[in-house]
Order: C-alpha cells, then structure tokens, then sequence
C-alpha cells in the first residue's frame, strides 16, 4: 500500500526535526514530503541551510514465555519540520513495507525481528522538501545536527553528511534516501533502572566531584577533565545479582559544560580554566531506554575564584528576591534598615526596572532587589506637604515647598486615614510625606 506523509512547515528560514514518538514502521514506497512556505535563509551557525533530524523509535521482539506471549518487534519514526518556536510533526503509517532496517552485518531485517541492545541503520527512501516555487532554481544543502543522521541526492550515491541540491521548477529538493545510524531497539521487558556508581567504593552516587590542577597558563585540556570523570565514575544497571556496564559521553557533556559558560575551547581541547564548573554526565541504556544524569562539580584548585565586586547598601522598604525575570522568588524578604551586600551597579530585568543583584560570599547569586527599595526615586512635590510621622502625627515642623525634589522609598504605605504616604529621608526616623502631595 502506498502513501504519502506530508509534513507542513510555517515561514522556515530553517527546518528542524524532532522527537521521537511511539512504534510502528514506516511504509517501503511512500515518498515523505516536508512542506516550507517560504524564502530560504542561510543558516549561519552550520554548514547548511536547511536542518533535518529524522527520529525513530525501535521495539525489541520478545519471545514467548511461560509469563507472557510473544511479543513482536516494531519501529517507528517521524519526521519534522519547525520554525520560530512552532514544530509541526508527522507519524509515518503503519505499513511495514517502507524503510529499510540492516544491522550491523548489513543483512536486512524484519520490524518484527528486531533485537535489544543493538545497533540497526534505517534508510528512508524517496524524501522530498517543498520550499515553494519562489525558490525555484536555488541551490540549498541539507545536513543534520544529528551526527548518524545521512543523505543521497541520486540512486547509487554514497552516503553524505551533507548534500547540495538544486530545488526543481516547483522548488522542491528531492533526495534518493535518508539513513539513521544507531537505532537501539528497546526490551520493554527489561526494568532495570540506570544508576551511577564509585569506582573505589561500588556505593551508588547521585553528584559527583572531581578535582584538577591547571597548567602555568591556567588552562586544562577536555581529555584531563573526561578521563578524571571516567575514572572515579562508572554506570551501570543491575540485575540478576549483576551489574552491566552503560556507556556514556562524558566528552559531550564537558564541551556543553563549557558552552553553557561561554568558555571557548581551543582546536585541541585546551580551556581558560574556571575555579569550578558542573558537568552533568547522562548514560543512556541502550537495552530499555533507561537514563540517569550525574552532575559533577569540577574545581581547579589552583585558579582563584572570582570575586564579584560589591557594596553594603540599606534596605530602605521591606524587598522581596526576585529572579533575572523579574519573578519573584519565595516568600522571604529583606526588611527595612537592615543592610544587604549588592553589585556595584544596577541592572535592569525585563520588565525595564532597575534591581541591584544580591551577592554572597563574593558571587552573584541570581536574586535581585528592587533598587527603589534602596536608592529610591525622586519625586517633585505638586504642593506644599508636611511630613508626618503617623496619621495625625507631625514629624516635625518643616513644610516642604511645592516644586522641591524628594526621594521616596519603596512603595506608599497605607495608614490608619486611609490615606497613602512614601517613605522619605535615608534614615530610621519615621518620616513620610502624602502620595497625593506628588499628583
């Protein structure tokens, strides 16, 4: 049976796919076509222009036994397309007779006579993009951020990470075929959950910490800090009284590490080396699916640690944290006339206010104090106003004039009157002049 799966695209300056999803195999004829409505923009962090990912999902076949009937194998896969933030995602049908599985032996095999913890490519043939007759006669590549991710343009071509096309009259790329290396099919009926342990000690670990000295030039190189990893950790799942290695990529997961720092590694590994940085290691089962993630903190010793300059300021309104989005966090609060240690300068979060971002021990701690509440606002006084201490109570006798410039603190208070009044004067003495007086 012959179908065609259609995946639809908003305006794409670049196509990504994504997601696996549950099993069944994708049919043998069936042309799969991806849909964008419009002009091709070069992607300029990759070599290519537009960005696929094919995602399959594979089912080990289990054979019968006394507890449970045979189960047989399957596969499934999908293939999308997303732009600005919106994924539109296609299931293959159900047929059985459309993708080619060959093993590593590259002998064909069945969806139902799939096998765990091995290593199957899958080859989707016949592939299409439509980019819409506006991008008639263009030349585009097509690459994958999917490393086992391939392509062939023509019958007979050898498989490329990338491919250069030329878009037909209707601006359409055709390629002969897609391949994915290193589809695992899963043992739905093997339970054993992946979990990370010492080398030295065989105690099951959930963080972990390494420590490395720099060079001269307080550098380190990623072999130096993968091999200190690999050598003290190892995962593993256990069952039947045993416990069976998981592999993981601990390279990968230094190198994210350092990107998520904005640390720039060198063409041979080397690094500026930080005081200290998490690497957090995933190890996936290749048998159930089954993952685990072990954070560890690396720290150089000797590469000082940073200190964030700061100030002592006085809270001069009750402040609550916030976080860089301007969202608060908890319940907890600085009340007013206690002193808080501050970055030097203000910031504004995204709701265009200016916080000062609370810093401890020397670090930025990515909570933020509403400025006002500390260096308040000034305010020019719209009439005369007396200052007053409680509702009917003077501060004082100073009358200040309309026109005069005052600093208010914080937010109004409400008092006993049902009347509303700021905060003023940078001391403890209770001094507050009308809201109204401002308006």
């Amino acid at each position: 049976m012959k179908k065609n799966l259609r995946i639809v695209s908003v305006a794409a300056a670049a196509l990504l796919a994504v997601a696996p999803v549950a099993a069944t195999a994708m049919p043998v004829n069936a042309a799969t076509t991806i849909n964008a409505d419009s002009a091709i923009n070069a992607n300029t962090n990759a070599k290519y222009d537009v960005d696929v990912t094919p995602s399959i999902s594979a089912i080990a076949a289990v054979a019968k036994s006394d507890t449970m009937p045979a189960i047989p194998g399957s596969l499934t896969g999908s293939i999308s397309a997303s732009y600005n933030g919106k994924s539109y995602t296609a299931n293959l049908p159900k047929d059985s007779g459309n993708a080619t599985i060959t093993d590593s032996n590259n002998n064909t095999v069945k969806p139902a006579e799939l096998e765990a913890d091995k290593a199957y490519t899958v080859t989707v043939p016949d592939v299409s993009f439509n980019f819409g007759s506006e991008n008639a006669g263009k030349e585009i590549t097509i690459g994958s951020a999917n490393p086992n991710v391939t392509f062939t343009e023509k019958k007979g071509d050898q498989p490329a990470s990338t491919v250069k096309v030329t878009l037909d009259q209707d601006g359409v790329a055709k390629l002969s075929s897609v391949q994915i290396k290193n589809v695992y099919a899963i043992d739905t009926t093997y339970n054993s959950n992946v979990n990370f342990y010492d080398v030295t000690t065989g105690a099951t670990v959930t963080t972990g910490a390494v420590s490395i000295d720099a060079d001269n030039q307080g550098q380190l190189n990623i072999t130096s800090v993968v091999a200190a990893i690999n050598s003290k950790y190892f995962a593993a799942q256990y069952d039947k009284k045993q416990l069976t290695n998981v592999t993981f990529d601990t390279e990968t997961a230094v190198k994210d590490a350092l990107k998520a720092q904005k640390i720039e590694v060198s063409s041979v590994g080397y690094f500026k080396a930080p005081h200290t940085f998490t690497v957090n290691v995933k190890a996936t089962s290749n048998k159930n699916g089954k993952s685990a993630t072990l954070p560890v903190t690396v720290t150089v010793p000797n590469v000082a640690d940073p200190v964030v300059p700061s100030q002592s300021k006085t809270i001069m309104h009750n402040a609550y944290f916030y976080d860089k989005d301007a969202k608060r966090v908890g319940t907890d609060k600085v009340t007013r006339y206690n002193t808080v240690t501050v970055a030097m300068n203000t910031t504004k979060l995204a709701n265009g206010i200016s916080y000062y971002e609370v810093i401890e021990n020397g670090k930025a701690t990515g909570k933020y104090i509403n400025a006002d509440n500390i260096d308040g606002t000034k305010r020019t006084l719209k009439h005369n106003a007396y200052v007053y201490k409680t509702s009917k109570k003077r501060a004082n006798k100073v009358v200040l004039k309309k026109g005069t410039e005052v600093t208010t603190y914080g937010g109004s208070y409400k008092f006993k009157n049902g009347q509303r009044y700021y905060k003023i004067g940078a001391n403890t003495e209770k001094t507050y002049v009308k809201v109204a007086n401002f308006e």
